[in-house]
């Protein structure tokens, strides 16, 4: 018998001190004695070590962070334990009325539930509201605009606010983009910019299409934002979301359109510049659309292969109650339990946290796909081709549109 515990971890600070004091705790008071091993993996070598390299299936983990890109292909390939009659045997702590509703279906399959929620947080525009409420900066903006300094609704004003906030000399940049190519920074803002345009990844057909006039509009205003200089911190293109959210932590950003969670983080970071003057809003939108936000989230599962998989489902039943829900919420990670949202310490500490109800009643979710890790390639190679040529964007789509229907066998 295996005398570890295994558990496979996006890397991150938050979810990785959450964990060790999680299973500290549930060993006090269940007894037991196995050691737990839980490694911390960036996104790919983590998708390549559960999945690829069949790691849930073969038993190398017990358990798995998963977010939800990739549940669907955990699910069709068989690496993951149904938890449905563990569930209706023994439920977590007032399931699943304890959770807002958008954070239960990705993990449902031909009825089956097949995992739990862990962290979340859809993406929201992330402000300075020292700077947006600064009577000098207010009056300052009037003078240059002849308007007053306000919360961008749109993505044209989200960009001349972003100019009028790039003071390099200061170390301060309007904004940034997460641009850096690793399968999900620029497809989800690929997804932001369809969406808030009105547009919509899946034609008529329900076959998905990236050729749209949608998509061509956001990704003209894409290629302009990356290149304009006047507005955005200069290494945006390295950028993934951790590192903005760090920059916007360091006081480098004025606003940045970003998850939740780095708004959360800069008031329990210690070395956060900004604890106590952030606030969070919609996402910018097209003139034809709204701003609407994405919701992607990640959950504990178990492996089809683990020899511990009914101390692995106590474990993350466990985990997920609401005192352990708050305590992944204190230690800097976003916490799913409704009751984490509305709680007075986690408000007192982030005053804003309430408001992430709101903006889960507005969300849109990437589509569940087995295949969809190849879909997002596809996505992230035509945003790098925006962003790093001058091929007209019509060109690229329509290409990328002809990858597309090949994989879907259009």
């Amino acid at each position: 018998m295996a005398t570890k515990f295994r558990i496979a971890v996006r890397k991150f600070d938050a979810f990785e001190s959450a964990i060790d004091k999680i299973w500290e705790k549930y060993c006090q008071k269940t007894g037991c004695n196995l050691k737990l091993e839980a490694v911390s993996l960036d996104l790919h070598p983590l998708h390549d070590t559960i999945l690829k390299a069949e790691g849930l299936k073969n038993g190398n983990w017990d358990v798995s962070l998963i977010n939800t890109d990739w549940i669907t292909e955990a699910y069709t390939s068989g690496s993951i334990e149904d938890l449905t009659p563990l569930i209706e045997k023994n439920p977590p702590e007032d399931f699943p009325n304890g959770w807002a509703n958008s954070l239960l279906q990705k993990q449902i399959f031909e009825g089956k539930t097949v995992a739990l929620p862990f962290h979340n947080g859809p993406e929201c525009l992330i402000y300075r509201k020292d700077l947006f409420e600064s009577a000098e900066e207010g009056i300052e903006y009037y003078r240059k605009h002849g308007k007053l300094l306000e919360i961008p609704k749109t993505w044209d004003d989200f960009i001349k606010v972003a100019e009028f906030f790039n003071r390099p000399e200061q170390n301060l940049y309007g904004t940034t983009f997460a641009a850096y190519p690793d399968g999900h920074n620029t497809v989800f803002d690929f997804c932001l910019q369809l969406w808030t345009r009105g547009g919509n990844l899946f034609d008529p057909n329900k076959n998905i299409k990236l050729n749209s006039e949608a998509a061509i509009e956001g990704m003209a205003f894409y290629r302009k934002a990356l290149k304009n200089t006047n507005a955005i911190h200069p290494n945006s293109r390295d950028f993934d979301s951790v590192k903005s959210g760090m920059a916007f932590a360091n006081g480098n950003l004025a606003m940045m359109v970003n998850w939740f969670g780095f708004a959360s983080m800069c008031e329990f970071l210690e070395d956060s510049k900004v604890k106590g003057k952030v606030d969070i809003s919609d996402v910018p939108a097209g003139p034809n659309g709204k701003g609407s936000s994405l919701n992607a989230y990640w959950m504990y599962v178990i492996g089809n292969g683990s020899k511990h998989k009914d101390l692995a489902y106590d474990f993350i039943k466990f985990a997920v109650n609401a005192e352990n829900d708050k305590l992944l919420t204190l230690e800097g990670a976003i916490g799913c339990r409704k009751s984490t949202w509305h709680d007075t310490d986690v408000n007192k500490e982030v005053p804003y946290y309430h408001k992430l109800e709101t903006l889960h009643q507005n969300t849109k979710s990437l589509p569940r796909k087995s295949n969809w890790s190849e879909v997002a390639d596809v996505i992230d190679q035509l945003v790098l081709d925006v962003i790093n040529t001058s091929e007209p964007i019509e060109n690229i789509l329509n290409q990328a549109q002809e990858k597309i229907n090949r994989i879907e066998n259009i």
